[in-house]
């Protein structure tokens, strides 16, 4: 069950943080997904960092503050595949 949550969460999340970064991002609805978890994890971890002061590997829950979480997580991911694919 948490697998289907999460990719709904992903699907959701990456869907806003593209529509709210200023720059275009390719990809299809897969790349939205992955980005959307990977920033689930990323606004999980730095949540929690920032609430306990130690460093976990967790993702958001399914709800409103989690999902706010989760799109910040995954603006931070395009930004920092953004970085990454320039280098390359």
């Amino acid at each position: 069950m948490n697998l289907i949550a999460w990719t709904i969460l992903g699907l959701l999340s990456g869907a806003i943080a593209k529509a709210i970064y200023p720059s275009y991002q390719g990809g299809g609805i897969l790349s939205t997904i992955i980005l959307g978890v990977i920033g689930a994890f990323i606004g999980g971890s730095l949540y929690s960092f920032i609430s306990t002061g130690s460093i976990q590997i967790v993702a958001t829950s399914l709800s409103i503050p989690g999902l706010a979480i989760s799109v910040l997580g995954a603006m931070l991911a395009i930004y920092l595949w953004g970085l990454m694919a320039r280098n390359a």
